[in-house]
Parts: structure tokens; C-alpha cells; sequence
């Protein structure tokens, strides 16, 4: 079996109820027992939790897969910015290389080095952003840099990293699939995490389900695609220009689908053209002998230097949440990073 069809065989397991998934229930037992332990001994402080001199907001989810971490991460960034605070930015660095140093990452950095999210990042949030393996480490070095306030990007199972606030983004459409442990379902912990978190952030979809109960506290938001962007920067033009048009939609993302489905909402025709998160694609990846359109995601277009070409386009998606919502919950935000200063 292929890679890809791995991968698909096990999304429909976990999603769908594929047969044969049964067969992944010893590992799922094994994973659980291993996490189980992991948190006792941070509990008990036999692993150390290490604190930086500044409050610490993790984002992150309970399910491998897309949720809308990065937009989610975006948002805040800019949002704190807005009210005067310094944020920073400390990621793993997924989809880069293994390096067991801290790194800066810049708008114009190899996402092959320091992965494809953080380049993103780095060109679109007007904050620094670190790579690291130890997120700890990494978010010193943002202190040290000048942030007074870290983002943890996909931070929630890295528990070395002290945090003040935990914000866990789930997507509303695919919920918790078949609620079970990795590899047998997709949760990295198990969905009594839920109630632990400060906030649930719930990506599209109703709030709630058959097989999904969120907190009653829990945030509704949607990500809103608007326009098309051209791979080599000549032109950006409103996304509804392209109702009726069929393209080629490529995405190495956790979730494809949705990005598949984000299109044809817009009335486009789409050839759908999935791969793995973080996938390292190549030029030949989109080459399909013809002469359409090629679609893809703001993340996987950090990967190619199109210029030459008016083919290639990328997708940036927004996140809205209702005003008001938000207002009162990033109110209650500001509040408590205050404090960490006044106490500090």
C-alpha cells in the first residue's frame, strides 16, 4: 500500500468507520497508557515544566489534522497587537528539518529548514517567530528578543512549556471522528481535554453534535477566503471572479477537503489533488498537462518560487468570529496578561 492510500485508509477509519480499523486498537491502548504516564510524571514534577518571563497563550487541538490552528494563531497575533502587547511566536517547526538549535524564522526562510507554517507565519503575522523542538527554549528566546507575550503554536501536548491560557481549535464539520486514540482515531488526547482547556474555539459546523459535545462556553468562527493571489505576486483578484472556472486544487494540508469544499463554494469546478500534511511537494507535483489553473493553500505556497508563471495561485483564508464574541473574549485575554504583569 502507497503512502497516499495509507493515509486515506486511515482518515477513513477514523472518520468514516472503515473496516479493518479494529486492528489499530492495541496501538491506540499503547499510546494511551504512554501519554497517561508522560502527564503523571510532569504532574509530579519528575519531568520538569520550565516558566519564561512572560505569560504564555498555547494554541493547539486534541486531533491530528487540520482544525484552523494557523489562521487561529494569525488572528490573535494580530488582535494583541492591537492593544499594545508584543507578542511572539514558538513553533515546532513541522514539515522543516531536524535541527537541535532555536531559529529565527523570516519571511524569505526555507520552509525545507524551518518548516511551512512558520514561514507563513512569519510573512503574514508581523511578529517574530522562533523554531524549536524544545518550545521552551524557543519561547526564552522571543523573551529575550523583546515579546511580552508568547503564541505557542501547537503547544497543547508539549507540556515542558508552562502556559498561562490554553485555547483548542476543533473542527466543527469532522468534530472528534471515532473518538478514538491515535493510531485508531485521530485524538492525541483523549476528549476529556476538552473541559481542561480555557477555550474551545469550533471551526465551522454547528456547535455541537451527535458525537461531539463541546463546552457551552465554546467560540464559533469560520475561515472566509476572499480573494486569489498569484504565486509571483503580479496580481490578487476577489475569488468570485473565478465562479464557473475549473482548476486544479492542490493541498498538503491536514484537512483537504475543506479546502476543496472553500472552492466549490465559490462555484469553481475543482480537480482535487490531496497529499499529506506537510507534505514536501515539487514543481513536477503540479504539473498536469494541461493549461488550468492551478489552486492551492497559503501554506503549501510558501514551498514554490512560481514566478514566470500566471498559473499558480494560493488561497489566504481568514478567521471571522461574531463581533461581539470576540470582543468580550479577547476583553477577558487582555485581563489576564495584564495581571501576569502587574504580578511579575
Amino acid at each position: 500500500m502507497s503512502t497516499g492510500s495509507t493515509y486515506a485508509w486511515i482518515h477513513r477509519v477514523w472518520y468514516d468507520d472503515a473496516a479493518f480499523g479494529w486492528l489499530l486498537l492495541p496501538f491506540s491502548g499503547l499510546y494511551r497508557l504512554v501519554l497517561g504516564l508522560r502527564r503523571i510524571l510532569y504532574r509530579a514534577g519528575l519531568f520538569p515544566t520550565r516558566r519564561v518571563a512572560a505569560p504564555v497563550v498555547v494554541i493547539g487541538n486534541i486531533t491530528t489534522g487540520g482544525t484552523g490552528k494557523t489562521p487561529t494563531v494569525l488572528w490573535l497575533v494580530q488582535a494583541l497587537l492591537a492593544r499594545g502587547f508584543k507578542p511572539g511566536i514558538v513553533s515546532r517547526g513541522y514539515g522543516g528539518g531536524k535541527s537541535g538549535a532555536p531559529q529565527r524564522v523570516r519571511p524569505d526562510s526555507d520552509p525545507a529548514i524551518a518548516g511551512d507554517e512558520p514561514v507563513l507565519l512569519a510573512r503574514r503575522a508581523n511578529a517574530p517567530v522562533v523554531v524549536d523542538r524544545d518550545r521552551a527554549r524557543g519561547a526564552a528566546m522571543l523573551v529575550d528578543d523583546g515579546a511580552d507575550v508568547i503564541i505557542a503554536d501547537d503547544g497543547l501536548q508539549h507540556y515542558r512549556l508552562h502556559r498561562d491560557l490554553e485555547i483548542c481549535v476543533v473542527d466543527g464539520m469532522r468534530g472528534l471522528g471515532n473518538r478514538r486514540m491515535l493510531p485508531a482515531g485521530p485524538l492525541r488526547e483523549p476528549a476529556g481535554r476538552l473541559a481542561s482547556v480555557d477555550q474551545v474555539l469550533v471551526n465551522g459546523g454547528p456547535p455541537g453534535g451527535a458525537n461531539n459535545t463541546w463546552p457551552a462556553d465554546a467560540i464559533t468562527f469560520d475561515l472566509v477566503a476572499s480573494e486569489a493571489c498569484r504565486l509571483d505576486g503580479s496580481l490578487t483578484r476577489a475569488i468570485e471572479r473565478f465562479a464557473d472556472a475549473t482548476v486544479h486544487a492542490v493541498a498538503a494540508i491536514g484537512n483537504p477537503a475543506r479546502f476543496f469544499a472553500t472552492l466549490r463554494g465559490q462555484g469553481i469546478t475543482v480537480i482535487e489533488h490531496g497529499f499529506p500534511d506537510h507534505a514536501a511537494l515539487r514543481p513536477e507535483d503540479l504539473d498536469f498537462d494541461d493549461d488550468l489553473p492551478v489552486f492551492m493553500t497559503e501554506k503549501d505556497a510558501v514551498k514554490f518560487d512560481c514566478r514566470g508563471s500566471d498559473r499558480f495561485w494560493y488561497v489566504p483564508v481568514e478567521m471571522r468570529i461574531d463581533s461581539g464574541v470576540a470582543e468580550r473574549w479577547l476583553s477577558g485575554i487582555e485581563t489576564r496578561l495584564r495581571a501576569w504583569e502587574h504580578a511579575s
